[in-house]
């Protein structure tokens, strides 16, 4: 069958092949000579309708109705959504009828519309999503991993409580029973020294009744019978676990109520009270011009650091057991002491934070356009870092665990203001981590201490006792105890400020003559080590 839709003007015929057809049947779909013309419809076979060319092509894009093939529909019937020929009509009557060309039309700029729109507009945005999805896919198996680092972390910080809660129990039910034993021997030693006057007195009784003596009876003194010992003895009582308040202490997510322990804090004792009068245990010269801070190795050695590049190690006898140089020569802007024991210190010149493991000596954070000031390690074993920017216009303070940063704090969020003045390397910062978690930082330059929770929301600012003036406060070394209590080195007034958890003036350490204290820490037995000017460590005692 001849192609109706060919480019050529004229086709050959399909009878006789003469290149000029000028006719055309549109029901045998085939080209026609004139010659040819009356032969074809001599054919009675069929009905033919043979048209000249030119004429056919204005119907040729008509298409042929599936119900009477003869006829092609140039209708469409919109409410049928179907094409009809003339015979179909009839079929179709107060229907909405169309031109069945200019419905293609229609039809056809409407799909290019949503062509463009699809592939202009749809397909991009699908393309996106799909995309934003991959990378919420990585992200949420980073933060899992992330989680699941910190879970087990915190799984070992309660299994390190549990353990130490269980050890005191049996210490203390260890010292119930030898009290108890001591009280229980003393008093079998009463009795058995009551039973041996007794048997004597039965044996001289019974020789009275051989003499009729007058002697007098001790019967009614024993008559009354010694008390039966009654102990009181211990028991455990296991209260049960409570899930969801485990769950609630361990989110991350939630901010921390701060006047309650929460995870990785230790257990406080039972409170205790502060001395009338502070005394000083012990002083240690420590040979430096100008000495910077101190740090409690363990309860036996301290570590202390001044204005050279050696960090040195000491006995409480005073006696010097190492010597730890800096790797970059440089001396150091703090030291602290890791949860594992090791040595941290920081290194300003070079922006470094290094651990002293055995003799070897390890970068774990180096910084770009910041420099580190002051550390501090805390219980759940991160470092928290202070740092100014290169330009010196501002501070804040990085938690990091190992050498992934975790946490920044720097604004004051709901005033939108920095929390912390800005200043080199002269503005010295120091900071701890207190036991309900509140990180605190003493800042000289704004004469303050500022102490925010674990989420890095602010608790409060401490600028000295209300009848002091703010200007003459003067914070340096900071640190905390066992019973949450904040203690504060006040270098221009030479003494030492005691706060409550809350930031409430509890009283001053001002008699133990410290001459413009530095750097503060405490033992686990709540021994205050104050660095002073005068390169002097004194160990003071201020609890009973």
């Amino acid at each position: 069958m001849d192609n109706p839709y060919s480019t050529k003007d004229v086709a050959p015929c399909s009878l006789c092949q003469i290149p000029e057809a000028s006719m055309y049947c549109e029901v045998c779909h085939i080209h026609l000579c004139k010659a040819c013309k009356g032969e074809h419809l001599s054919d009675s076979s069929k009905e033919h309708r043979v048209v000249p060319v030119k004429q056919c092509r204005t119907t040729l894009n008509y298409p042929l109705c599936r119900k009477h093939p003869i006829y092609k529909c140039r209708h469409h019937c919109e409410q049928c959504d179907t094409a009809i020929c003339k015979k179909c009509i009839r079929k179709h009557s107060g229907h909405k009828l169309v031109e069945i060309l200019q419905n293609s039309e229609d039809k056809e700029e409407g799909l290019q519309t949503e062509l463009q729109e699809s592939e202009k507009s749809i397909h991009p945005k699908y393309e996106e999503i799909a995309s934003n999805i991959s990378v919420q896919i990585d992200d949420l198996i980073k933060n899992s991993k992330i989680l699941k680092t910190a879970i087990k972390q915190q799984g070992k910080v309660w299994q390190k409580e549990i353990e130490a809660i269980i050890t005191n129990l049996k210490t203390d039910v260890g010292g119930n029973e030898s009290r108890h034993i001591v009280i229980l021997n003393k008093q079998e030693d009463e009795i058995i020294r009551t039973i041996s006057e007794i048997t004597q007195i039965i044996a001289d009784l019974m020789k009275l009744l051989d003499f009729k003596d007058d002697s007098k009876s001790r019967n009614a003194e024993l008559r009354k019978r010694p008390p039966d010992p009654k102990l009181s003895l211990s028991n455990l009582k296991p209260q049960e676990i409570d899930k969801d308040q485990l769950i609630d202490q361990s989110s991350s997510q939630s901010e921390q109520d701060n006047n309650v322990p929460t995870q990785g804090a230790e257990s406080s004792p039972t409170d205790r009270s502060l001395l009338d009068v502070p005394r000083i245990i012990t002083a240690i010269d420590t040979g430096y011009e100008y000495q910077y801070g101190v740090a409690c190795l363990n309860d036996t050695e301290i570590l202390t650091h001044g204005n050279n590049n050696i960090i040195k190690l000491y006995n409480l006898h005073g006696e010097l057991v190492r010597s730890i140089q800096t790797e970059s020569r440089n001396h150091p802007s703090d030291i602290a002491v890791t949860r594992n024991g090791d040595i941290v210190y920081t290194d300003y010149k070079n922006g470094t934070v290094n651990i002293v493991k055995d003799t070897r000596i390890e970068t774990v954070i180096r910084l770009e356009r910041w420099k580190p000031l002051n550390v501090c390690s805390t219980y759940s074993g991160d470092l928290l870092v202070v740092m100014n920017s290169d330009d010196d216009k501002h501070t804040k303070v990085v938690r990091y665990s190992g050498s992934t940063e975790k946490q920044t704090i720097q604004y004051d969020r709901r005033k939108s203001r920095p929390l912390y003045s800005s200043g080199g390397l002269f503005s010295t910062k120091y900071i701890c981590e207190n036991r309900n978690l509140d990180i605190c930082v003493s800042d000289r330059e704004a004469n303050a201490v500022v102490v925010v929770n674990q989420a890095g929301k602010l608790r409060f600012t401490y600028t000295g006792p209300p009848s002091t003036p703010k200007e003459s406060f003067s914070p340096l070394g900071i640190t905390t105890d066992s019973q949450s209590r904040i203690m504060i080195a006040d270098w221009d007034n030479d003494c030492i400020h005691i706060l409550d958890q809350d930031g409430q003036f509890i009283r001053y350490i001002d008699n133990c003559h410290v001459l413009g204290p530095s750097g503060l820490c405490v033992d686990s037995r709540d021994n205050l080590f104050v660095a002073d000017d005068a390169s002097k460590v004194k160990k003071i005692q201020y609890y009973m």
